[in-house]
């Protein structure tokens, strides 16, 4: 393990007395400051990412939605009602109450096909984000940085998105999705890394929960969007949540720093000298700074696009910490992803109950903005697993007393199910040094995204029998959760550089 050595020869004010910062985090903040308007407004810009990052996840709730059918006049009035199935009556007696248009199932024709063929979309659109994942994870720590793989995955995604709209049938509609799920993987991971290491660590925490505000804001546009159009086709829904992603990829290009951070771990020493004085600049730091003689600890492996992979399974301690938080990934994701899918199964208005579910986002992210600094990230994970378990069971056995206790259990699992998204991609952010912190939080976001996978097809076959949705979902979050008991907590502690770094701080 070499020792610490400085980054920066000078970055001190002139009235104090000069010496080498003893981190890299001292000397990013003594260069730029703790946090300036000019990085809280580059970590807005990143964070917006996650709007669009929520929309293209959750449209399939309203675009792979069954709609609502009522009998005809010229049907048999004593053969079909309300609660009768469609698929054992004459076409003649019911029909959609709205264009057939407005959902795949009316369109192609699929309210009588398999739940597999019918969650085929959703599923291979977490597919998609899974195998996106593995492919795409290490790009961000070393060859492409934090902003261009971020530029990359927006366009993917928007572009696929596009292309979905002139889709034929399901087939190429499941393909699409698949595609755009592959280009969707790495936004939120990029824009959560990116806008983190442009700040000092005292706000590094608040920063992280910006994106998770703006996801929430992009669930929360979904609905609203999709009752404008409620009448429209669902392919205007992928038009209107594609084309200002292009716009905003546009806005990042131009506006947004690569991390310094990143390049100075990359050995892109000018790179990130220049990046630093710009953002001095911007935020009119009183800093005088001197880069006469720029320093970096390389980290002592070769990297290369799978490298930290490998290095995250070869070092026990890193391979038994992504191990714990992905397994409690898989669990949280199940239930993240799966309850919005789920509510058509309860007796609740759809745009309704995603409006609802979708709120009950804003405080799970209020709760980790203002008491980030307080909580204890590895109790309050283990607790808001535990509660998220309880209470989907608990969605199961009141459904049949009470529909109003139902949904409420329903929220409360939801909301505790976000608090414990979030609060699982800042301790993993805080578990892993800089040089493999992209791929591991890559990694953690694929376990979430895997449980994602099987939701689609747990609500399908759930919706005659709750306990297979819902009381699947509960299970499997609470004993996920369970393996984070070991991890250390590293609420207040200083993020490391690399893995030397890390080990000597364990001993």
């Amino acid at each position: 393990m070499a020792d610490s050595t400085p980054l920066l020869s000078h970055c001190d004010k002139p009235a104090e007395p000069k010496r080498p910062p003893r981190s890299l985090d001292e000397t990013i903040e003594g260069c730029i400051g703790d946090f300036g308007w000019w990085q809280f407004l580059q970590a807005i810009l990143v964070s917006l990412a996650w709007v669009f990052d929520a929309q293209q996840t959750f449209i399939s709730v309203f675009t792979d939605a069954e709609p609502s059918w009522h009998c005809t006049q010229g049907g048999d009035e004593s053969v079909c009602n309300a609660l009768s199935n469609i698929c054992e009556l004459p076409k003649n007696s019911w029909s959609w109450d709205w264009p057939s248009h407005t959902s795949i199932i009316a369109e192609w024709g699929l309210e009588c096909a398999p739940s597999f063929i019918t969650g085929l979309p959703a599923s291979a659109f977490f597919m998609g984000c899974l195998a996106g994942g593995l492919a795409l994870a290490t790009l961000a720590d070393s060859t492409l940085g934090r902003k261009n793989m971020l530029l990359f995955s927006c366009l993917m995604m928007s572009f696929s998105s596009i292309f979905t709209v002139f889709s034929p049938n399901i087939w190429i509609y499941s393909v699409l999705r698949f595609i755009n799920g592959f280009g969707r993987a790495t936004v939120g991971t990029c824009a959560l890394v990116l806008s983190t290491e442009l700040v000092g660590k005292r706000w590094r925490g608040q920063v992280g929960v910006v994106g998770f505000f703006c996801f929430t804001l992009g669930f929360l546009s979904l609905p609203v969007m999709a009752y404008v159009n409620r009448g429209s086709s669902w392919r205007t829904l992928y038009l209107w949540i594609s084309v200002p992603t292009i716009l905003y990829c546009i806005l990042v290009h131009f506006l947004v720093h690569e991390s310094p951070r990143w390049l100075f771990v990359r050995g892109r020493k000018e790179e990130a000298v220049l990046t630093l004085k710009s953002m001095a600049q911007a935020n009119q730091s009183p800093i005088t700074m001197s880069f006469s003689n720029v320093l970096i600890e390389q980290e002592s492996w070769n990297v290369d696009i799978y490298s930290t992979i490998k290095i995250l399974l070869n070092k026990r301690w890193a391979a038994k910490r992504l191990a714990a938080v992905m397994v409690g990934g898989f669990g949280i994701g199940m239930v993240y992803y799966g309850m919005p899918l789920g509510l058509g199964n309860l007796s609740v208005n759809l745009y309704l109950g995603v409006t609802l579910n979708a709120l009950s986002e804003l405080p799970a992210s209020l709760i980790t903005f203002f008491l980030i600094g307080k909580m204890k990230r590895k109790d309050s994970l283990l607790g808001f697993t535990i509660l998220s378990g309880v209470c989907s069971v608990l969605c199961v056995v009141v459904g049949k007393v009470s529909p109003s206790l139902q949904i409420a259990m329903e929220l409360i699992s939801f909301f505790s199910a976000c608090s414990a998204f979030n609060m699982s991609l800042i301790y993993t952010l805080e578990l892993f040094p800089t040089c493999v912190r992209n791929s591991a939080i890559s990694m953690v976001r694929q376990a979430l995204v895997f449980g994602g996978v099987f939701s689609p097809l747990l609500v399908a076959a759930g919706r005659t029998n709750n306990f297979i949705s819902f009381g699947v979902f509960g299970l499997v979050i609470g004993i996920c959760g369970l393996p984070l008991v070991g991890l250390p907590e590293t609420r207040g502690g200083t993020i490391c550089d690399t893995m030397d770094e890390e080990e000597h701080k364990q001993n």
